[in-house]
């Protein structure tokens, strides 16, 4: 199990045992790739995304 960050958030990378591929898990969000790189990439992005629909929602509120 690998263990990358993001900024201050940890990021736990795994092989899947019964898929191919690896998952990383940050934050309440879980995502897969075929390769340790792809999963945190995809976190990388599963954050922005989710980090840009609170200040979208953190403006109209405002």
């Amino acid at each position: 199990m690998a263990l990358e960050k993001i900024g201050h958030l940890k990021v736990n990378i795994f092989k899947i045992k019964n898929r191919n591929g690896y998952a990383a898990v940050c934050f309440d969000h879980l995502t897969e790739g075929a390769s340790e790189n792809e999963a945190y990439e995809r976190m990388i992005k599963a954050l922005r995304r989710t980090n840009n629909k609170d200040l979208i929602s953190n403006e109209n509120n405002v």
